[in-house]
């Protein structure tokens, strides 16, 4: 059984990834921001909320489909 908080962490995680898709980075890392008031050891939340940031300080191009390409190890 999943608790509250968890359902309410999920489903800002939802509309983080939502939001991070269509490329509104700084919406999206509000919603990362608030699943890990609830829970701060979210690792999904925790990975996307970098990603938000790194992805406002540089933009992805024009024809970004969604996928994160790392490009260090």
């Amino acid at each position: 059984m999943i608790s509250e908080t968890k359902r309410e962490v999920l489903s800002l995680f939802d509309e983080g990834r939502l939001l991070y898709k269509s490329r509104a980075f700084a919406e999206a890392m509000s919603k990362f921001a608030e699943a890990l008031k609830l829970d701060q050891e979210d690792g999904p939340s925790k990975v996307y909320y970098a990603r938000c940031k790194m992805y406002l300080e540089n933009p992805p191009p024009p024809e970004w489909d969604g996928v994160f390409i790392m490009t260090t190890k």
